[in-house]
C-alpha cells in the first residue's frame, strides 16, 4: 500500500507500508499529482514482485560488508585475501558510498586509476571482482536492483601489459640450483627442488606430504600420494599453517617416482623424525616466503650482489621460482612427447575437452616411458654438472 502526503507548503512525499509492517518515506515532489503517480508506480511495481525499497540503495558498502562478511563461508586463506583487499582498496574508496550511488563508470574509473599507481592489472581485475561480486549479493537481497559493475569492452591495447612468460630450467640448472641451497640453506631443502622438479607436484603438496603418503620400495620404486583431506599445506596472509585438501579434485592423485628421487628421499627421511617428509632446518613446516628469500633466490639468483654474504652464489637460472619447477616438468613431459593426458594426470590438471577426458586413458606402457625419459634426463644433467655430497645417495 502506497499513498501521497503532504510534508510542507510546497512539497508531498509517498508513504508505503514494507511486508513487515513497517512504514517508509520518499520524499522530494513537488506536486500532489506527481507524488500521487509515484504512489501508484510503487503498488503496482509491489503487486509484480519487482518493487525495491529505496532505502536500501542508502545502504552504505561498509553498513553492507557488516552483514556480508558475517555470512561469508570461504577457507581461512581466502577470507583473509578478501578482508585484505577491503582493508586496504576497496573500503578507502567505497566504504562511505551508498550502494545506489556505486554505478559501472565510477567503478571503472577507480580501476583505471590503480593501474596508474603500477598496480598489475590483475591485482586490480581482483578488486573489481571482489566489489563485484559483494554488489551482485547486495542485489540478491534486493537493496539495488543490479549489480552495476560490467566488462570493461573498452579501452587501449596495453602489449606491454602481457604477462611475462614463466622461468623455466632444464635438469642440469635445476641441480646447480638444488646444489646451491644444499650448501647456503639446507640438504634437505635440496631434496624437495628435486622432488618438485622430477614430480611436477604443487609447493602445497610436498610442503604438506606426510610419511604415510610416500611409499618407497627396496627395489628403487615409489608414490607419493596426494590425498583428498589433508594432501596439502595452506597457508594464510596471517601466517597461519594448516593441512587441507589440495587446489582442485583432480589434484589428488597418486605420482610415481624416478629411483634417483626415491633414494634421495629415503636419505632424507633417516636425517629426521618429523611426520612430514620436508621442514624447515629448525624442524618446522616450510613457509613460502621463507623458503623464496633464504633458498630459492639466492639460489637461482646468486647473491654476488650482497655484501658480506657467508658463501658466494653465482647465478644460475635468474627468476626461476618454486612454482617455476612445476613448469620445468611440465615442458621437460612436453619434449619427450608424453600424451597430454598423462601430463594431466600427474600435474593434477582438467582436461578442458570433456571427451577426451571421458575416452582418454593413460596406457601402463606410456607410465614406463614417462619414467625411462625423467631417469635419462636425470643422468644426463648429473654427467653435465659432476656429482655432488648431498646428491651421492641417489647414485
Amino acid at each position: 500500500m502506497a499513498w501521497a502526503e503532504q510534508s510542507g507548503s510546497n512539497h508531498w512525499r509517498v508513504r508505503f507500508r514494507r511486508d513487515d509492517g513497517s512504514i517508509g518515506s520518499i520524499p522530494g515532489f513537488h506536486s500532489q499529482k506527481a507524488a500521487e503517480d509515484h504512489a501508484a508506480d510503487l503498488e503496482s511495481d509491489q503487486r509484480r514482485g519487482t518493487w525495491l525499497d529505496p532505502t536500501g540503495g542508502r545502504t552504505t558498502l561498509d553498513e553492507w560488508l557488516v552483514e556480508w562478511l558475517e555470512a561469508l563461508d570461504v577457507d581461512i586463506r581466502t577470507e583473509d585475501n578478501y578482508r585484505g583487499m577491503l582493508r586496504n582498496h576497496i573500503r578507502p574508496r567505497w566504504g562511505d558510498t551508498a550502494l545506489a550511488d556505486i554505478t559501472n563508470l565510477k567503478v571503472q574509473a577507480w580501476a583505471k586509476q590503480l593501474r596508474a599507481t603500477k598496480l598489475a592489472p590483475t591485482t586490480v581485475a581482483g578488486f573489481v571482482k571482489l566489489l563485484s561480486q559483494i554488489l551482485t549479493d547486495a542485489a540478491e537481497e534486493k537493496l539495488i536492483t543490479a549489480n552495476p559493475i560490467r566488462p570493461r569492452r573498452r579501452g587501449r591495447r596495453n602489449h606491454a601489459a602481457r604477462v611475462p612468460e614463466k622461468v623455466w630450467a632444464d635438469p642440469a640448472e635445476v641441480l646447480r640450483v638444488a646444489d646451491q641451497i644444499a650448501a647456503c640453506y639446507d640438504p634437505g631443502a635440496a631434496v624437495l627442488v628435486v622432488t618438485a622438479a622430477w614430480t611436477g607436484a604443487r609447493w602445497g603438496e610436498l610442503t604438506g606430504l606426510q610419511r604415510h603418503n610416500l611409499h618407497l620400495f627396496d627395489d628403487d620404486t615409489g608414490v607419493m600420494i596426494v590425498d583428498p583431506q589433508n594432501g596439502a599445506l595452506h597457508e594464510s596472509a596471517g601466517g597461519k599453517l594448516w593441512l587441507g585438501p589440495p587446489k582442485t579434485e583432480a589434484s589428488v592423485r597418486t605420482i610415481a617416482l624416478v629411483p634417483p628421487t626415491v633414494r634421495l628421499l629415503r636419505a632424507h627421511l633417516s636425517t629426521h623424525r618429523h611426520a612430514h617428509v620436508f621442514t624447515s632446518p629448525g624442524d618446522h613446516l616450510h613457509r613460502r616466503s621463507n623458503f623464496s628469500r633464504r633458498a630459492m633466490r639466492p639460489a637461482a639468483d646468486g647473491n654476488l650482489q650482497w655484501a658480506n654474504p657467508i658463501l658466494r652464489l653465482h647465478p644460475v637460472k635468474p627468476g626461476l621460482t618454486f612454482h617455476g619447477l612445476r613448469h620445468s616438468h611440465k615442458t621437460w613431459m612436453i619434449a619427450d612427447g608424453i600424451p597430454e593426458i598423462a601430463q594431466s594426470l600427474r600435474l593434477g590438471h582438467i582436461l578442458r575437452d570433456p571427451v577426451q577426458r571421458t575416452y582418454s586413458h593413460v596406457a601402463p606402457e606410456v607410465t614406463v616411458r614417462l619414467l625411462q625419459c625423467l631417469r635419462d634426463r636425470w643422468d644426463k644433467a648429473v654427467a653435465d654438472v659432476g656429482d655432488s655430497t648431498w646428491r651421492r645417495a641417489a647414485q
